[in-house]
């Protein structure tokens, strides 16, 4: 089993779409291991997308994902990187395929509804950054089965 770490961005839950993509990660067979409503800092969130610092659009999306409540989640499945990268679609909701989560719920590049790691190591990686090993829920009783 694989980890991976799913955000859903401000601008869905402002949309209210977050039930509706969590029903989604549900059907497409992930076991929701964490998952929490937060408000990030700017601060915090230049930390975790620190990798992009130098990148053009650094300040645009650290500012949005401060701007309102976002929900981090600790998704795990066989493949979860790469079948949640499926599932979420292209950055670009316009490039995304039919029936992506940003293809339905994606406004911009910029307000793309979800994030998704982009490796295993940073799957790990970026959700520790949200929830402490005690918070995510290793095996035995899933969310998706209550």
């Amino acid at each position: 089993m694989e980890r991976t770490l799913a955000i859903i961005k401000p601008d869905a839950l402002a949309g209210g779409h977050a039930g509706k993509i969590i029903d989604r990660i549900i059907s497409e067979g992930f076991a929701i291991r964490a998952m929490k409503l937060v408000r990030l800092t700017r601060r915090e969130t230049e930390g975790f997308y620190a990798v992009h610092n130098e990148r053009p659009f650094f300040g645009e999306l650290t500012e949005f994902m401060s701007s309102a409540p976002c929900i981090p989640l600790v998704l795990e499945r066989a493949d979860a990187v790469a079948k949640w990268r499926e599932v979420i679609g292209a950055t670009n909701p316009a490039e995304a395929a039919e029936g992506t989560i940003r293809k339905q719920f994606a406004t911009s590049m910029g307000e793309n509804a979800v994030h998704g790691s982009d490796s295993s190591e940073n799957g790990i990686k970026e959700g520790r950054y949200f929830f402490s090993e005690s918070e995510i829920v290793a095996g035995g009783a899933d969310v998706t089965e209550a």
